[in-house]
């Protein structure tokens, strides 16, 4: 045997293999191995070395070899790294390979025989594995790091379904009630968990949690003070929440799944004491909160299309007046309910979406009166608490359903009362009024009157106040009548230089760190309004600190801050929708002497770019990352619509992106483009194909998150989308199909293929030809090449037309598309010339083989080279036409010729002389030779 020739050391060791003589078999590989300069070669040494560690019991180098096999698809080398795992005692590892073995074999004995095995194993060692934790958490003797280390293993063990399954069945429920009472944060925290563990996706075990714990326990433990626990346990329901109404449509429902009922009962339970929760005084202010985020999540409808609203008409009939009761608390006023500065925000939220979730004038003229029966039962009470409490509720009421607020605010009296109380020398009753007033501002039935008389007052306040918290409240109200005009800078409100003045004050207050957070966040609200003004928009960008702050405000716990951040900024980019008057309207406008808006020189495309470059480097896409992230009733649609907008104009150009995506903007946009206004869902997801199309997708957007990608992408294949949508999805989407065939089947999934269809047809030159270039990827996919196999069709036709055309990317795309499909698929090719007449499609060819263009001319020889390899007479009408001169030119090569183009000429020149059509030359010498 020669010592340097690996191929006959492998066939010595696998004689020695057959022999019983592992050791030497084993020595032959490894010699092998040391000379291969193959992959392929080395796999299979690599796979019989491991076969021959398995026999001589060195379990972690057969661990080692069968893992260096690369091909996912290799069963030898899996199934040995499966019996090495086994023997190591790693047998969760050991039963996912063999698992996987048994998927791809079915009928392969020795893969089912070690799946049985493992499997009872593993059963067994996780029975030992759950007794062995709970013994430890029931011993009060046991070291209490112990206990909480078995804590923990419990949250991963119910994280996987035999060992939930195994904690469920062995009274884990009891046990996990016990921990609950614990005091100790972290025990109580990993019951919580492992709760999660074994109610995702389970709606048996989530309704059979429900009422063993029971909610009263639940909502208690939600209701901590702690805002971990608390949060932990908000969490816990909402899981709770998804597994009992999702779990009907899951294929994971239990094993009773035949016999399984009815959810509604437990969900009334819960929704029945979510509500009992809002005026318990015993809930802390966060889990007020939760119980809120998880009312707003679970009643309105996720769809208006589902015709069923009958929770909300239960929860307004159970509950719209406990509710109010978080709405009409002013937290400051002895024994009110315990509030965080979020509350009433999240309560305007949940307001707003019950009644937006009405169908008939009946349902909501029914929730108009019960609003108006508690706040007029609160308004009529002798004293000021009650008539506070009623305003503190028309405040709440106007940030939500307004139609509400403002009815409310009609009320008899009312008005009268807000503005006398606004001249309180009380602050907490000021600060009430003063509110109320500032929201009944923004609304158009009161804006006149608020303007024509609260001016003045709020003037008064603005300059007499010695408190901060008043004037900065004022200041927002004066802001907010200032800004009427919106972006038209010819319908200022206030004299040249008062809203720069206000703005300056703004951004002082908002940098005053000594100010509560509520009152730096009512700044911010006052900016919202201002920076419609492109003077104020100038000045602020400039001021480096006001926008830190304003970021570090939007990152802070007080989430009510967010839509006014998001409103600034929008503002301040100017990504809001503006639509250009046409000039003729314009004109006839000036003649009848109406009002025509004008924009401020300071809105031009040049100063919105330096402002875009000073918000990147102060830190705003971090800023917006955060916002996003924000878990709460205040994170409205209303406001990811705003984030939406910003993100948008950030990534316009191109050589931001990076940056956006280093800091997660990426990430942060793919929510954003499910989960938001329909306005929004287009802004991020054009956000998404800019980035994808300029950045490698798979960095922008790694692991699984890349196919989050492909749906928003494919939702701007609309007639509703713009044509520089559709082109911008479309070339994101080609960048997306280029990268697996994963990501080609998601595309597909998404029914994307009969749209960018409907593209190639489109005028205009660049949507056309990247529509064409989509279809260029996507043909590499078995499933999109069947479309061209069907009869009937004319795909195949419009392929070679578009390979003649004269726009070079569209001719590139369309025989990029027709050279990979006819290597695929070599049937298509005597399909092409019946595609059009015989000279056309001759014509075509030729012109692309003649093509001063390196990438067309190599197109054009790799279709030339399928044709000839498909067909014999497709090579000889080939050979007859200028085709066979032209190959021969290129099979020639030379400087400007890439090596390739005259490889495969020559390879077309080679098939044809194989087929006899032409000689070559040594036979064409031979017969002049015996010419007589």
């Amino acid at each position: 045997i020669t010592e340097a020739d690996p191929a006959a050391l492998k066939e010595e060791g696998n004689v020695l293999f057959k022999v019983g003589d592992m050791q030497g078999a084993a020595c032959c590989y490894t010699k092998a191995l040391k000379l291969s300069g193959s992959q392929a070669e080395s796999a299979v040494l690599h796979r019989n070395r491991a076969a021959c560690y398995l026999r001589l019991e060195e379990y972690s180098k057969a661990e080692s070899d069968a893992s260096k096999e690369t091909d996912p698809g290799d069963m030898k080398a899996r199934f040995r790294r499966a019996q090495a795992f086994q023997k190591l005692g790693r047998l969760d590892q050991a039963f996912l390979d063999v698992q996987r073995c048994a998927q791809l074999e079915p009928k392969n004995k020795a893969f089912q025989d070690l799946l049985r095995q493992l499997g009872s194993a593993q059963l067994n060692s996780t029975d030992a594995r759950v007794q062995q934790m709970f013994s430890l958490l029931l011993d009060a003797s046991a070291k209490e790091s112990d206990r909480q280390k078995a804590a923990q293993n419990l949250v991963v063990l119910s994280r996987e379904e035999a060992g939930a399954e195994q904690i469920f069945r062995n009274d884990g429920v009891k046990l996990i009630q016990k921990l609950l009472q614990s005091k100790q944060e972290e025990i109580v925290l990993s019951a919580l968990r492992t709760l999660v563990g074994l109610c995702t996706g389970h709606q048996s075990r989530a309704m059979a949690i429900v009422n063993d714990l029971g909610m009263e326990q639940l909502c208690a433990v939600m209701g901590s003070d702690v805002s971990t626990v608390s949060l932990a346990a908000c969490h816990l329901l909402q899981v709770m929440f998804e597994a009992l109404t999702e779990g009907m449509r899951r294929e994971i429902r239990g094993k009773e799944e035949a016999i399984l009922p009815e959810p509604s009962k437990e969900l009334r339970s819960m929704l029945r004491h979510l509500l009992g929760m809002m005026p318990a005084s015993n809930v802390s202010g966060p889990g007020r909160d939760s119980a809120i985020n998880l009312l707003v999540k679970q009643v309105p409808r996720k769809s208006l299309k589902n015709p069923d609203n009958s929770l909300t008409l239960w929860v307004i009939d159970q509950g719209l007046k406990k509710i109010l009761e978080v709405a009409g608390t002013v937290p400051e006023l002895s024994e009110g309910l315990r509030l965080t500065d979020n509350s009433h925000m999240s309560c305007s939220v949940l307001l707003s979406k019950l009644y937006d979730d009405l169908k008939s004038d009946k349902e909501r003229e029914n929730f108009n009166k019960l609003c108006e029966e508690y706040v007029q039962q609160h308004f009529s009470r002798p004293g000021l608490d009650g008539k506070l409490r009623a305003i503190q509720t028309v405040s709440v009421l106007l940030q939500g359903p307004s139609d509400v607020g403002n009815r409310t605010l009609e009320m008899s009296g009312m008005m009268d009362a807000v503005i006398s109380l606004c001249a309180s020398e009380d602050v907490t009753h000021q600060q009430v009024a003063v509110e109320a007033l500032i929201h009944a501002a923004g609304k158009a039935k009161r804006a006149s009157f608020i303007t024509a008389n609260g001016v003045t007052l709020l003037k008064d306040l603005y300059k007499k106040s010695e408190n901060d918290r008043i004037r900065v409240r004022a200041l927002v109200g004066l802001c907010k009548l200032g800004s009427a005009g919106g972006t038209d800078f010819s319908m200022k409100q206030f004299a040249e230089g008062s809203t720069l003045k206000l703005a300056k004050q703004c951004r002082k207050w908002l940098c005053n760190e000594s100010l509560p957070p509520t009152s730096r966040r009512w700044s911010v609200e006052g900016l919202a309004y201002l920076t419609f003004d492109a003077d104020v928009k100038e000045d602020l960008v400039e001021d480096k600190n006001a926008l830190q702050a304003m970021f570090e405000l939007a990152k802070s716990e007080d989430k009510t801050v967010l839509f006014a951040v998001g409103s600034t900024l929008v503002n301040c980019t100017n990504s809001y929708e503006v639509e250009k008057p046409d000039p003729q309207l314009v004109e006839l406008a000036k003649y009848a002497k109406q009002h025509v808006p004008e924009e401020h020189p300071k809105d031009a495309p040049s100063y919105v770019e330096k402002r875009l470059a000073k918000l990147l480097e102060a830190g705003v896409v971090s800023a917006l990352v955060c916002m996003v992230k924000q878990e709460s009733p205040a994170l409205t649609e209303a406001c990811r619509e705003c984030i939406a907008r910003v993100f948008l104009a950030v990534v316009e150009r191109q050589e931001d992106r990076g940056t956006v995506v280093a800091q997660g903007g990426g990430k942060a946009l793919i929510p954003l483009a499910s989960d938001n206004t329909d306005v929004g869902k287009i802004k991020a997801a054009q956000a998404l194909a800019k980035i994808t199309i300029t950045s490698n997708p798979e960095i922008a957007f790694p692991g699984e998150r890349i196919y989050e990608v492909v749906r928003p992408l494919v939702s701007l294949l609309s007639l509703d989308c713009t044509l520089l949508q559709n082109f911008e999805a479309l070339m994101a989407l080609t960048n997306l199909a280029g990268i697996n065939d994963r990501l080609r089947q998601k595309i597909i999934k998404e029914k994307a293929v009969p749209k960018i269809e409907g593209y190639m047809f489109e005028e205009h030159d660049l949507v056309r030809a990247s529509a064409t270039e989509c279809m260029c990827n996507l043909v590499l996919s078995p499933e999109v090449q069947k479309l061209f196999l069907a009869t009937g069709n004319d795909r195949l036709k419009l392929l070679v037309l578009y390979s003649g055309e004269e726009d070079e990317r569209l001719r590139k795309a369309a025989a990029g598309t027709l050279a990979m499909l006819t290597a695929e698929q070599p049937q298509l090719c005597a399909w092409i010339p019946g595609t059009v007449s015989t000279t056309h499609w001759l014509e075509i060819v030729q012109a692309l083989l003649l093509s001063e263009i390196p990438d067309l001319r190599h197109r054009g020889v790799v279709i030339v080279q399928n044709m000839m390899q498909a067909e014999k007479s497709l090579a000889e009408s080939l050979m007859e036409s200028e085709a066979l001169e032209i190959l021969s030119v290129l099979a020639k090569g030379g400087e400007d010729m890439p090596d390739p183009v005259s490889k495969i000429a020559q390879n077309c020149l080679d098939k044809a002389m194989e087929y006899g059509i032409i000689m070559s030359r040594e036979g064409k010498e031979k017969c002049k030779g015996t010419e007589p």
